[in-house]
């Protein structure tokens, strides 16, 4: 039997693409948590953001909003949603996660409706602050499952930029040069993007996971890096604070 379940794995994977001192845009659950991650182990001085207007908190417990007042608790600034779209504006938000109902071969995400416009089969919340967030922080990840019906070869809606059509679109479109879709985890691989095509490529599998499992989960051609790894488990230590000290509850690492 595992030492740890597939969620406990991606927000342990999450945690350590996070660097001390650097400001990363999380929201509630799995971010959240792979945040407070980063801060308890590797990253003290990480500065987390959070859109409702919390900026650098240390967090008591796991907020169940944007505006709860734990992301405020302890904070260097209580401010608006104003303040927190200006830090973006500015370019000082190096790492902001993001999810959605579909992602595609160059990191755009659906997460408005499922089926056409005028007769959608689904609707979901849409933009919030995606847009915002994937359009002017410097690196977008993505913590989430993986299967064909996310990983998608064609979205139903674009409601967050990626890298659009490929290599220099972003930049065409009027987005800052450099930034974009950077690491996404889900419960088989770790994948980024390659650097002249900007298509979606695996970096590493998890224990036990195969390419042909990565792929058949998968609705268009995935690249694969040269130097495939495999995905570092968690320690015992990262699994520790991740259970007793981020999420004790098990509210997020009970999904699994």
């Amino acid at each position: 039997m595992s030492r740890y379940n597939a969620m406990e794995l991606m927000l342990v994977v999450a945690s350590r693409q996070l660097e001390d001192g650097k400001i990363v845009a999380v929201g509630t659950g799995a971010p959240g948590a792979a945040g407070m991650l980063a801060q308890k182990t590797h990253a003290p001085n990480l500065i987390t953001l959070f859109e409702a207007g919390g900026f650098a908190p240390l967090l008591p417990s796991m907020p169940i909003s944007v505006g709860d007042s734990r992301t405020t608790f302890k904070a260097i600034k209580a401010g608006s949603m104003n303040d927190a779209m200006t830090m973006f504006q500015r370019g000082m938000v190096d790492y902001a996660f993001l999810g959605g109902a579909q992602i595609d071969m160059y990191g755009n995400i659906n997460s408005t409706l499922i089926g056409s416009f005028d007769n959608p089969k689904v609707m979901f919340p849409g933009s919030g602050g995606a847009n915002d967030f994937a359009s002017n922080a410097w690196r977008i990840m993505i913590i989430t499952p993986h299967d064909k019906r996310r990983f998608t070869p064609k979205l139903d809606f674009l409601t967050t930029p990626g890298y659009l059509t490929g290599p220099g679109a972003r930049e065409e479109a009027g987005l800052p040069s450099g930034s974009g879709p950077y690491k996404i985890i889900t419960n088989l691989a770790v994948m980024g993007f390659d650097e002249e095509t900007k298509r979606m490529k695996v970096l590493s599998l998890h224990p036990g996971v195969t390419r042909e499992q990565v792929q058949e989960n998968t609705g268009f051609e995935l690249l694969w890096a040269e130097d495939l790894q495999v995905t570092e488990e968690p320690t015992d230590e990262e699994l520790r604070i991740l259970r007793e000290e981020v999420d004790p509850h098990r509210y997020i690492i009970g999904r699994a």
